[in-house]
């Protein structure tokens, strides 16, 4: 049978990269910390290598936006911990913790509302399981006979009194999974009567009454009360149960179960949803609510449904639920005065509900003080407009007015309002003991890069004074506040050579006392240095970008063949688009998908660069996306180019996602490119017609937008190379491998030089060990043949240099 040199399909081993990428690629991460709510302990998480391809092909359910292991009845996808330690505070004496799980895969890490305990999943061969770990004697053990049910995330929580928790657990007795014949009943059919139903793209739906009869059977579950002696009692019945939270006092449960009818064009989150009050008894004290499939909200990014939603306990109080309802029908393009109502009623849930405060914008979230403070959050979408509100809960006066800001311009940027754990295991905010002021963690975003800082603020006054700031040549980030009074925190510290440690930072003194050690894991490849860019785009937008160089480079040795990586973001505003991003101190770190293993190889690297496709006032950023895409990919060249250390004839260009989505149209519009790299793009808008990235019009308002901005519209125009890499599983809304699959073929078909890999079993982020390093290999070989040494690339390939590691396509 003939095979095509130039358009043939093969199937051979996964490759490896060279070995100083492969050695950065296997570096191991720095553990994860958490930090009791004492301060008087440190827990020391370390995270699994990559795991191998044997490990991710294991059995996989896709359905209602899930992704299900069967046989362990919890996610399929997931990064586990591996070890755990307990480090004592201040003194810094570290406990490894006996009794784990052999080859323990641990999740869902949550410490006791007293300290004393640290409840966590593992999950086995066949099961996830609750364990207790005893923070004194930093000993575990299981909880037997408790399979729990984690199939929406979180499994459990901890009941106030540290002796109890609410957990969701696989139904006693529920027998095999259904045995479903093969041969169906009849058609699929759906149906829409008049009304609007607008959905946007969604991986992994039901399709069929197979799917629906899966989605019941994995994702029912029982809650169950759970005491640390092992002694159990059911709550309710059986449902799908998405969420059982129990009330700070402990007295009442809040569980929310999703039913049918069941949609195919929507994920579970969209399902009806019945909310229940329980007693701890296991009664139904009160139905809140019986929402329907939401199915008819507008497409806008701030449209809501109707009716109630978001219910949760107030955090500050024994008792009290409160949840929000629209006044706009949810639809942002609705006018009306009053966005959005926040509702309260409290135990024993017989009253008629009190109107807590109305909002102008719509509510994104509340933080609870105490009875005279809480802080509400709202936004904007069309403008990125964001409110924060004072709001005493007591006197229910109209909220104050605290922030109000662009939620894009980062320099200034309040921060985060900080919070402690109240007694009852819940985050309330930290005030002084008078209640009047709050505290703030911030970024610190500056035209210097960023400086996080630790303020405190007067409610009154609104004026913030500053603790701390994180100083050059390091980047510090606070990571928690032991002692308010004694202005005492837990950091994390780095520079550009050392690796990120965690310390003890006492303000007032100055005085810093490492806790952790982490050595570089990368110094024997030689040190990572960054230089942070800055320039202009030809419009007067500023523009960064962070540039890497060879190890023992010098600017002698003469311009570079060179790797530009970015990820463009809109702006409504062309001064908080040019604003700087990250810190020129932070310490390096590579991820599976980092242009930066590139230096290795003798490559200039411009990571980050700055993509901003802004739209001010009445004009939508999309509406000149090709223009501004050309015009920052030019200056990142021009300004490394300027400064000597790029060869302007060998650039190449990658991205993920949507930055393989600006991949392709750079290839499509410019000539600045000798190669270009998209991994798990999405190339046809038209397929995507109810909105993408941060574009709300759809296909129908905006069909120029979507035609100009489509590679796929161009593709008779791409003549530079272009290696193309999917996930076959890609889970990530819009980007389905048919997207790669149909633009590799309508590239091939107008004799493009392109080169489409599919990673089995992988999804929109790439996870095997196999899979990561075949891509780094696909992407370096590509590199080398087309930009480093391009004149190479005109010779005809061998059937050895056209091998594919995992899978390519083609007729």
């Amino acid at each position: 049978m003939f095979c095509s040199r130039t358009s043939s399909a093969q199937d051979v081993t996964y490759q490896t990269p060279p070995k100083s990428i492969a050695a950065l690629a296997d570096a191991p991460s720095t553990p994860r910390v958490s930090v009791s709510s004492n301060g008087q302990w440190m827990l020391l998480l370390d995270n699994q290598d990559m795991p191998t391809i044997a490990e991710l092909s294991q059995p996989e359910l896709r359905i209602g936006g899930l992704r299900i292991n069967p046989k362990t009845n919890g996610p399929s996808r997931i990064i586990y911990t591996t070890k755990l330690r307990l480090k004592h505070l201040p003194d810094g004496k570290e406990l490894l913790v006996q009794g784990l799980p052999a080859k323990a895969r641990i999740t869902e890490v949550t410490w006791s509302p007293d300290n004393t305990k640290v409840a966590f999943t593992h999950t086995s061969d066949r099961h996830v399981e609750l364990w207790l770990l005893d923070v004194a004697s930093a000993s575990a053990r299981l909880m037997p006979n408790l399979f729990l049910n984690s199939v929406f995330g979180k499994s459990y929580e901890w009941v106030s009194d540290s002796q109890t928790l609410l957990a969701r657990a696989i139904v006693g007795g529920r027998g095999d999974t259904p045995i479903l014949s093969p041969v169906p009943m009849g058609p699929t059919v759906q149906e829409n009567i008049g009304k609007k139903a607008p959905a946007r793209t969604y991986q992994d739906l039901l399709k069929n009454p197979t799917d629906e009869k899966l989605f019941e059977f994995y994702a029912t579950a029982q809650v169950v009360k759970v005491s640390v002696t092992g002694r159990m009692q059911p709550l309710g019945q059986p449902g799908i149960v998405q969420q059982a939270s129990p009330s700070p006092n402990g007295r009442y449960a809040l569980v929310k179960y999703r039913h049918r009818p069941y949609s195919y064009t929507l994920p579970y989150t969209d399902f009806p949803l019945q909310v229940d009050i329980l007693s701890m008894e296991g009664l139904v004290v009160k139905t809140m609510a019986d929402l329907p499939l939401a199915d008819n909200v507008p497409s806008s990014f701030d449209a809501v449904p109707t009716g109630q939603r978001g219910h949760n306990w107030r955090a500050d109080v024994p008792s009290t639920l409160y949840w929000v309802e629209a006044q706009d029908g949810g639809d942002p393009k609705t006018a009306a005065p009053v966005r959005d109502k926040i509702f309260t009623l409290a135990a024993p849930f017989e009253n008629e509900p009190q109107e807590l405060a109305a909002l102008p914008l719509r509510f994104r979230d509340v933080l609870w003080g105490n009875a005279n403070v809480a802080l509400v959050e709202g936004y904007r979408w069309a403008d990125r407009k964001e409110m924060t509100w004072t709001l005493n809960p007591t006197t229910k006066a109209a909220p104050v007015v605290l922030f109000d800001r662009s939620s894009q311009d980062t320099y200034t940027a309040p921060g985060t309002p900080y919070t402690v754990r109240n007694l009852t295991g819940n985050e309330v905010l930290a005030t002084d003991t008078k209640g009047e002021t709050l505290y703030f963690i911030g970024n610190g975003a500056s035209p210097e890069g960023d400086r996080p800082f630790v303020d405190e603020l007067d409610v009154a006054s609104k004026k913030a004074t500053r603790w701390w700031r994180s100083e050059a040549p390091f980047y510090e980030v606070p990571v928690t506040i032991l002692d308010l009074n004694k202005r005492l925190l837990v950091t994390r510290r780095e520079s550009q050579q050392e690796a990120p440690n965690y310390f003890l930072r006492e303000v007032k003194s100055a005085k810093l006392t490492p806790l952790t050690k982490f050595t570089n894991p990368y110094v024997a490849v030689g040190n990572l240095t960054k230089q942070v860019l800055k320039y202009k785009r030809a419009d007067g937008v500023d523009l960064t970008a962070n540039l890497y160089l060879p190890y023992g480079y010098k600017k002698e040795d003469g311009p570079l063949p060179t790797l530009m990586e970015a990820y463009p973001v809109e702006f409504k505003n062309k001064a908080n688009a040019g604003q700087v991003k990250g810190s020129p101190y932070a310490f390096t770190r590579l991820s599976w998908g980092s242009p930066i293993y590139w230096v290795t190889q003798g490559y200039a690297v411009l990571q980050g660069t700055s993509i901003p496709i802004v739209g001010e006032g009445s004009k939508e950023p999309n509406d000149t996306y090709v223009e501004q895409l050309t015009a920052s990919a030019k200056a990142a060249i021009d300004e490394g180019v300027r400064l000597g250390v790029v060869d302007r004839k060998r650039v190449a260009v990658m991205g993920h996602s949507y930055g393989a989505f600006m991949t392709a149209n750079l290839l499509a519009h410019t000539d600045l490119f000798k190669a270009g790299i998209a991994r798990s793009g999405a190339y046809n808008r038209t397929l995507t017609p109810f909105g993408f990235q941060a574009e709300e019009r759809t296909y129908w308002e905006a069909p120029e937008v979507y035609n100009t901005m489509s590679p796929f519209t161009h593709a008779d125009k791409i003549k530079t190379p272009l290696l193309l890499i999917h996930g076959e599983a890609d889970n990530n809304s819009g980007t389905f491998p048919l997207q790669s699959e149909r633009f590799y073929n309508a590239l091939k078909g107008h004799g493009a030089t392109v080169r489409y890999v599919v990673l089995p079993f992988e999804a929109h982020g790439y996870a095997a060990r196999e899979s990561i390093m075949h891509t780094l290999w696909e992407m370096n070989t590509w590199l080398d043949k087309y930009v480093k040494q391009p004149a190479a690339a005109e010779a005809p390939a061998t059937p050895e240099q056209s091998a594919v590691g995992a899978k390519t396509e083609g007729n």
